[in-house]
């Protein structure tokens, strides 16, 4: 009896340790906020289209093109982290077998994060074929529509027009510590140019030079003979070239087969982000002078 007595109190004891080592369950964890939902996707489609139309036996075509492009940061006038959101959209409409078309190119921006179906900061439609982005800082629009090839150059940032120009645009920096981009065209007044002062006879063309800001210095070429101004600025009978870097700039005119080339150069230096008029040099007859619109 004894020994029984003695297992029972020892199976006790155990069952009692046991249960004072059971773990206690953990506790309940609070209740959770429902997740936040994150911000609303934007987005917008835009539709490219060709359409063909047949009318008393002519043809004509109409293409309409739409793309998309993100800036990078560092858009002049806009705040150092901004970027834009850019849509181009570019619209040729020809009828077959004749002459000329409608061209026009339109420019629409709006600020990175901003609902593109809201209104752009800026829409400009301007005629032309197509339009590059050069630097982060500028619109470059191809106005050459028919045979002439020439350019107009808008800021980035607001499509504002800073000059146009009737060689490739030039651009390079000043700089050799930062980056001070420079951007150089030569403009070719047409005969039907609005500034009468650019119809004056011994005008040949206006070199400029801009920043991303603003234009720093226009100068006016004249030639004293009219006769050789008249091709010297003829679009026909002429073939103009710009090249330069940050000591100067050179700019060349040929004439078109069947004449002889019979190139003429001028060269004008750069000093302290300027034009060096002073200095620069011309074949006879020719001059070079400051000019503003």
């Amino acid at each position: 009896m004894k020994r029984s007595l003695l297992c029972a109190v020892l199976a006790a004891t155990l069952a009692a340790t046991l249960h004072a080592q059971k773990p206690s369950s953990p506790p309940k964890a609070p209740p959770q906020p429902p997740p936040t939902a994150g911000p609303k996707p934007l987005g917008v489609q835009s539709t490219s289209t060709y359409t063909q139309t047949e009318k008393n036996g002519q043809t004509t075509v109409d293409i309409r093109n739409v793309s998309y492009h993100m800036s990078g940061q560092g858009v002049p006038g806009l705040a150092t982290e901004q970027r834009l959101l850019l849509r181009k959209s570019t619209r040729q409409r020809q009828a077959l077998d004749e002459i000329g078309g409608l061209a026009t190119v339109t420019l629409e921006a709006w600020i990175l994060g901003v609902d593109p179906k809201q209104k752009p900061i800026y829409s400009a439609t301007i005629t032309g074929n197509d339009a590059e982005i050069v630097e982060n800082a500028m619109w470059v629009v191809s106005r050459g529509v028919e045979d002439v090839e020439w350019w107009s150059v808008l800021k980035l940032g607001t499509a504002q027009r800073l000059f146009d120009t009737y060689v490739p645009l030039l651009h390079f920096s000043i700089s050799r510590e930062t980056i001070k981009e420079r951007y150089i065209g030569l403009d070719i007044p047409p005969d039907d140019t609005r500034d009468a002062r650019l119809k004056e006879p011994h005008v040949v063309g206006v070199l400029e030079y801009a920043s991303e800001d603003q234009v720093i210095r226009e100068a006016l070429i004249t030639c004293d003979d009219t006769q050789r101004a008249r091709l010297l600025r003829s679009y026909e009978d002429g073939t103009r070239t710009l090249t330069g870097n940050s000591q100067g700039l050179t700019i060349s005119f040929s004439q078109n087969f069947p004449s002889p080339p019979d190139t003429i150069t001028l060269t004008v230096p750069i000093l302290s982000d300027d034009l060096d008029l002073a200095k620069a040099k011309l074949p006879a007859g020719l001059h070079i002078a400051t000019w503003k619109r």
